[in-house]
């Protein structure tokens, strides 16, 4: 199953659209490190964030994932992005070049459950 994770951008007021705007290098060069790290289990860097409104970005990984346990090291990522950075996520899946939202996690949502997730995903 090829799933995503992307920081929330969407639903923001203007206080957090002007901290993730000003986070936004740290937070490119944080996934972009884990895309690099994890290169050889086909994880691929989202990073469409050309548009001055952060309604339109879209920022964050896709992988493949086989077994539940394969969530653990992006969902750990995603958290520790929330609590630094003040942020939520979304997860789901890619199925036809679509994307499908199955939950949300981060700061304000709710710290991400790897377990939890994979049971939405259907793993």
């Amino acid at each position: 199953m090829l799933i995503y994770i992307l920081i929330a951008c969407d639903r923001l007021d203007e206080k957090q659209e002007k901290k993730l705007k000003q986070n936004l290098p740290a937070l490119q060069a944080a996934l972009q490190g884990y895309a690099d790290e994890y290169a050889a289990n086909k994880v691929v860097l989202i990073n469409e964030c050309e548009s001055g409104d952060c309604e339109d970005w879209q920022l964050g990984i896709s992988q493949p994932v086989k077994k539940p346990l394969h969530l653990n090291p992006p969902v750990n990522l995603f958290n520790s992005l929330a609590e630094q950075y003040d942020i939520d996520c979304e997860v789901g899946y890619i199925e036809d070049d679509a994307r499908e939202a199955v939950s949300y996690f981060g700061k304000h949502e709710g710290r991400g459950e790897a377990f939890l997730i994979a049971e939405y995903l259907g793993l």
